[in-house]
């Protein structure tokens, strides 16, 4: 009686394990970038000494036929491939290997021939293998095949000879290199074995390659006492954009509640006038999906959408799923909200905090899956008014699988949306946000100060295997967070931590007022005086002490250098200071390498190591240098140079270095 399981283990003789791409377990879909080349790979063995092959395998979620891409070895049994996914969207994934018995038979033939042994019997051996891929069904490359006939029919006349040179010139003939690749193409894969199907997903540039500037719309007017409106804020789009950002993100646009309306300086009651915080959405204006009546309608918004498009910008809306107890919902769904015994609705709380102004859904019991739809059709909605970025509000406090099903929802029609996880929370909670579908994610970047934590936090999110599907947004400050360093370390402190944020991370956002260097805390808090979030602004962008030349500058060099545009491409190197940070990045022949003083107060000498290894130089070699500030070249001899770095002056050097070879 035949043992179906010892065939199905028989079949799968080659181990195809450690895959780069593989979340866990195939839960979870890597992310990459759509057009840009990605290497997969994957640790591919056999037992014994045969020569194997392999392919990597991919294909659009629903195309019935994969794609082969060859797989090249590495070291180790260690295999990898580099494929370019070409549209945003989802694909399958998948790897198969085999023996590859012709490769197998000329490396053995070749060790025989070379010793000077009889290989007449080895000779047929390879005819036969070759006569199999001829007559093989599977596979079929007619002009291949072709080729290969006409080849055994080469090898018959000459085996009509006899002798030590015929079998010379035979081996040599069925030996060639180019023999050896027609068989790789249309010969047999024995014992093919293939790997799971895994998930991937690809998104578009901006989801790993973007520059965001915060403002709250309602603060544009240059009035105090004036409402901002959409059209004054297509009079601000020359402004961002010439600071060199790309996404341009509003917090909630809604109408806003006032029961509990929050006043002044998060005070708990609100004077005549006041507008409110915006996060608390809802009243009889309507819910998610109106508009701010002050704003404008929704004309005006399309309008702003096509204008920010014609400056290079995209929009990008606050997705806060929480509301005023004004909302509508409440009156409409009230089985959304969870009721006390006396007939409330508790507010929102995050110890200490309170949110006296904004109640919370709940998503299971009667609510599922009625708010869900309703969740997702407000996305969609704002999707179809030209909103293709989504900021999504403390997206840690709803259920992970709300997010998978809504977040593949809206890509399953619009494959080119993006969502920016706003979740300061556990690591582990962070991450599966991603796995869950999150293009990009806040991060810890906001209180890493030290050059050890810097260094152990960046090299996590760059090496470990979060790479494949956590990308980080480095927010230098938001409206809810003013971080103590940028409270006390003044001017020099806000250029350090822009390069910072510029440069190490693919994705980075400053909140409006970082470039004048708001810092006035709220005493004891990471909380802003006088906080926009309660109240009109009025903002100086032009007052002494600004830092948009620099801003300018990083948004300049990023869009120049490939380099600075990939994440995982980060190396951290030597600085013999602890307050120094140097590092850097390579794509192709461009290489940029970085220092920042993260001393705001003091300046830093230092001695500090070219990695003249990354080219492959010895230590005594010269590289040529430029200066991505001040736009000089010059040359650096040897492997070690000495630098100064004064935070008054500036914090942080640029370089570009070029190898040997490559132009200037």
């Amino acid at each position: 009686m035949t043992d179906p399981t010892l065939h199905r283990l028989a079949a799968d003789r080659l181990a195809i394990e450690g895959v780069s791409l593989e979340i866990d377990g195939g839960r979870f879909a890597a992310k990459v970038v759509a057009g840009r080349p990605v290497s997969i790979e994957a640790d591919i063995f056999s037992d014994g000494h045969d020569e194997i092959d392999a392919a990597f395998l991919w294909r659009p979620r629903g195309a019935a036929d994969f794609i082969e891409e060859p797989m090249e070895f590495l070291v180790n049994d260690r295999w990898t491939a580099t494929v370019t996914f070409p549209e945003p969207g989802d694909y399958e994934i998948s790897f198969i290997a085999w023996r590859d018995l012709f490769a197998t038979w000329r490396k053995e033939v070749t060790k025989k021939h070379a010793a000077g042994q009889n290989i007449a019997l080895e000779l047929e051996e390879g005819r036969r293998l070759i006569d199999t891929a001829c007559g093989s069904e599977g596979r079929a490359h007619r002009e291949a095949k072709a080729r290969l006939k006409d080849l055994l029919k080469a090898d018959k006349a000459l085996a009509k000879g006899a002798g030590a040179d015929t079998d010379a010139a035979r081996f040599a003939q069925l030996g060639a290199p180019e023999v050896l690749a027609l068989m790789q193409e249309v010969g047999p894969r024995t014992n093919a074995t293939p790997y799971k199907v895994l998930p991937l997903y690809a998104d578009r540039e901006a989801a790993a390659f973007s520059a965001w500037y915060e403002i709250m719309p309602r603060s544009q007017s240059g009035d105090v006492n004036r409402h901002g409106t959409f059209d004054d804020v297509i009079a601000r789009l020359p402004y961002v954009r010439d600071l060199g950002f790309d996404v341009l993100y509003f917090p909630p646009i809604h109408p806003i509640g006032k029961t509990n309306r929050k006043g002044r300086n998060n005070s708990l009651t609100a004077q005549e006038g006041e507008p409110g915080s915006p996060y608390a959405i809802g009243s009889d204006e309507g819910g998610h999906d109106a508009l701010h009546p002050e704003l404008g309608s929704f004309d005006d918004f399309r309008r702003l959408v096509d204008a920010a498009r014609d400056h290079g910008l995209e929009i990008a809306l606050d997705f806060a799923i929480q509301c005023s107890p004004d909302h509508p919902w409440i009156r409409e769904h009230p089985e959304w909200f969870d009721w006390r015994p006396d007939g409330t609705i508790k507010f929102a709380e995050n110890p200490p905090k309170k949110y006296e102004d904004i109640v919370n859904v709940h998503f299971y019991r009667d609510a599922l899956p009625g708010l869900w739809y309703a969740l997702r059709d407000v996305v969609l909605f704002w999707v179809g008014h030209g909103v293709r970025i989504f900021r999504v509000d403390n997206p840690h406090t709803k259920p992970f699988p709300f997010w998978e099903w809504m977040i593949a929802e809206v890509r399953d029609k619009h494959p080119d949306v993006i969502f920016l996880a706003e979740a300061f929370t556990r690591p582990k909670v962070m991450k599966r946000l991603a796995k869950v579908g999150f293009s990009q994610s806040y991060s810890y970047f906001t209180w890493r100060n030290e050059k050890a934590e810097i260094t152990d936090y960046l090299t996590e999110l760059t090496q470990e295997e979060c790479r494949h599907y956590m990308r980080p947004n480095f927010f230098v400050n938001t409206p809810d967070i003013n971080p103590k360093f940028l409270q006390t370390s003044g001017r020099p402190g806000f250029r350090t931590r822009l390069v910072l944020a510029a440069t190490l991370g693919g994705n980075y956002g400053v909140y409006n007022g970082y470039e004048i260097c708001e810092a006035a805390p709220v005493p004891g808090k990471e909380e802003y005086l006088n906080s926009e979030k309660y109240e009109i602004r009025a903002w100086d962008m032009d007052q002494p002490g600004h830092i948009k030349d620099d801003i300018r500058l990083m948004n300049r060099l990023r869009r120049d250098h490939p380099a600075l545009q990939g994440f995982d491409n980060l190396s951290f190197y030597h600085a013999g200071n602890d307050q120094v940070l140097a590092y850097g990045k390579q794509a192709g022949d461009d290489f940029v390498l970085i220092h920042v003083n993260l001393d705001p107060h003091n300046v830093q000498s230092f001695q500090f190591e070219v990695p003249l290894w990354e080219f492959g130089l010895p230590d005594d070699a010269s590289v040529e240098v430029r200066d991505l500030i001040h736009g000089n070249s010059f040359t650096w001899h040897g492997k070690y140079q000495w630098l100064e770095l004064d935070p008054e002056t500036r914090p942080y050097a640029i370089w570009q270095i070029f190898a040997p070879g490559v132009p200037r």
